[in-house]
């Protein structure tokens, strides 16, 4: 007679097993094992073997990623044997995604999934990823990766591999004719023979020209036959400067491959990725990031670090702060010194042999004290340590030069006291200052469309009245330094093919691969004061190109790139109607005739202003203002301010 009674399984223990079955479908295993169950157990909140493991410092993240890489060890024993040569020149990025070794994508999907439509291709199923350096290229394809390893990918896609390819390690060592070939060769074989592979090659144009000497094929021309037979499938990365110079150009190799473009991410869009990788950094640095250093990170790298690309320079200050203050913060607690010494006397009195043993025991309580501190020491500060705003403009002031003081003071606080800083440097003009203060606060405030410039200004004025200075000290007090002023002298765009100089040459004609000299330096400093001097001498074509940035605040340069002007100011200065303001300041008149005579004075320079340019070009500009001409109190003012500048410079020599 049987006893055994059929025990039901608790919820917990129903629920322990559906974690499993979890995990097991997250790692791409059709099996549930004992490692799938362990995990399951440490996911169940009320499982009393989850809180002694917890006790036991194991973590379920470091616990998975020590299962998937023991895994993995026994799986890539059969992977290299499959393909060893493309083993030994490649590193596979799903295996380094599968032992958690990939940071993760944030964001990016209208990209990923562009990349999959086209992997997913009968023919040119080869995605080619373009975008400036640091926008996130390659970190688009280890999120492919990540995808993969999670199952969360088309069926097509399921079960490939990817392997980055270096071909620098393919050609280093090649010293003999053919040897390149031979070895290149080798690799597609594998590649053709493994069917599940696709290769990522960074800085794809490095193919063009790889292992070719007098007389023999390079990289790019072996492997095109075998790309546009759809044998091998291939990702590749460049920028859009070297896609024109070597793949545009070579035709039948552009046509094995289909364009992706990756645009730098927005500031909002940065913040999101920071915050999903944030974590990698805390846990290397052992410091915590708040939020607002992640915002400080995000704004000033794009205000202050202009000759590089978000999200890759706003990454770089977030990992150099905390190293910052890891390093800062990282002072030995006093006891441990003092502990040291205590253990060097220790030691060296035990050599006397009566009293050995007593100093050997007293040398043991010793260094157990001394672990004690440093355990304490090394647990406790891990996440302690802060990085804040502060830091990270400490660490912008050391890599741009600009003074801390210009970094930290609150955009707000400086706007309220822009008229005075910029007195300091302007004598006189109270109307023309307090215009150009009111406008650039109504932008801040947000009551302007904020897709247009901060603001766009036309000086009007004789030669000599502080127009050319005013530009000067915004772009010093708003941008940190006169650097951020981009001045372009008008009477040098004249002729009607003048308007290429300014954004670039179209196809066809030489210099269309240097870009424009005003788009080229927005580009470059999108936090800036353009300077359009004596804009009345430039051609009227000229004038219609600078609509589109008024209205739009945005303009496409020859090479079909998109620039934005969002964050300039542009001012324009000119002569037009100068005599009669000249006129103004040598009359002299009673206060009620001068304000009629100013008006009117006024009305002549605007009606000057409206014959010389149209009235859509006129519409679009913020303000107009007018520049006084100099008195004698006021020309002896500047010439005391430029003699203390002389005495000053003649003090540092």
């Amino acid at each position: 007679m049987s006893t055994s009674v059929d025990i039901p399984l608790s919820p917990e223990s129903k629920r322990t097993l559906g974690y499993a079955s979890e995990e097991a479908e997250r790692m791409l295993h059709n099996y549930i094992g004992t490692e799938h169950i362990l995990l399951g157990l440490m996911r169940e909140e009320k499982c009393v073997a989850a809180a002694i493991l917890a006790e036991k410092g194991m973590r379920l993240s470091a616990v998975r990623e020590d299962i998937v890489q023991l895994l993995n060890e026994k799986a890539n024993i059969g992977k290299t044997k499959e393909t060893p040569l493309l083993s030994e020149f490649s590193r596979d990025l799903t295996e380094a995604a599968a032992r958690g070794a990939l940071d993760p994508l944030v964001g990016r999907d209208d990209e990923l999934a562009r990349i999959v439509q086209v992997l997913c291709r009968r023919t040119r199923n080869n995605p080619v990823l373009i975008g400036e350096p640091g926008v996130g290229k390659t970190a688009l394809v280890e999120g492919l990766a990540n995808k993969i390893v999670q199952g969360d990918v088309p069926v097509y896609l399921a079960e490939k591999r990817i392997l980055a390819l270096d071909i620098s390690l393919i050609v280093a060592g090649t010293k003999y004719r053919g040897q390149f070939e031979e070895r290149l060769k080798t690799i597609m074989r594998e590649l053709t023979e493994s069917h599940n592979i696709v290769i990522f090659i960074d800085e794809l144009h490095t193919l063009v020209g790889a292992g070719s000497a007098e007389g023999s094929l390079d990289a790019a021309n072996i492997l095109k036959p075998a790309l546009s037979r759809g044998e091998i499938q291939c990702i590749g990365a460049t920028t859009p400067a070297e896609y024109r110079k070597y793949i545009e150009k070579d035709r039948s190799l552009e046509r094995r491959f289909q364009a992706v473009k990756v645009a730098s991410p927005t500031e909002d869009e940065t913040i999101e990725i920071l915050r999903g990788i944030k974590d990698r950094y805390e846990k290397f640095h052992h410091v915590c990031y708040r939020d607002e250093a992640l915002e400080a990170a995000v704004f000033q790298s794009s205000r202050y670090i202009t000759d590089r690309f978000l999200p890759d320079k706003a990454i770089d200050l977030l990992d150099e702060a905390g190293s910052r203050v890891k390093l800062r913060d990282a002072a030995v607690p006093e006891e441990v010194p003092e502990f040291s010494r205590k253990i060097r006397v220790v030691v060296d009195r035990s050599d006397a042999l009566e009293r050995g043993a007593f100093f050997r025991d007293e040398e043991v309580a010793q260094r157990e004290n001394l672990h004690i501190v440093r355990e304490h020491w090394d647990i406790g500060g891990r996440g302690e340590h802060q990085v804040t705003k502060a830091d990270i403009d400490e660490v912008v002031s050391r890599w741009t030069g600009i003074p801390i003081t210009a970094i930290k003071e609150e955009e707000s606080e400086k706007l309220l006291r822009m008229e005075e800083e910029l007195h300091k440097r302007i004598v006189s003009q109270e109307s023309a200052i307090s215009a150009v203060a009111r406008a650039i606060r109504r932008t801040r405030a947000g009551l302007k469309n904020p897709n247009r410039p901060v603001g766009s200004f036309m000086f009007l004025g004789p030669t000599g009245v502080g127009k050319t200075e005013v530009a000067r000290s915004l772009a010093a007090f708003l941008f940190g330094s006169e650097r951020s002023l981009i001045r372009f002298d008008m009477s040098e765009y004249m002729e009607k093919h003048s308007v290429s100089k300014l954004i670039g040459s179209p196809p066809g004609y030489v210099g269309h691969e240097e870009g424009g000299q005003l788009t080229e330096r927005v580009k470059r400093n999108p936090y800036s004061v353009v300077l359009l001097d004596e804009i009345e001498k430039a051609h009227p074509d000229i004038f219609n190109v600078l609509l589109q940035v008024f209205e739009d605040g945005h303009l496409t340069d020859g090479l079909g790139n998109t620039i934005d002007f969002k964050n300039t100011i542009i001012i324009m200065t000119s002569n037009i109607g100068a005599r009669f303001i000249e006129k103004k300041g040598r009359m002299g008149f009673a206060s009620g005739e001068l304000k009629d005579t100013v008006q009117g004075i006024n009305e002549m320079v605007m009606g000057e202003v409206k014959r010389t340019f149209n009235p859509e070009f006129i519409n679009r500009v913020d303000e107009i203002i007018i520049f006084d001409a100099l008195t004698d109190q006021e020309l002896v003012l500047i010439t005391r301010l430029l003699v203390d500048q002389l005495n000053l410079n003649l003090k540092e020599k």
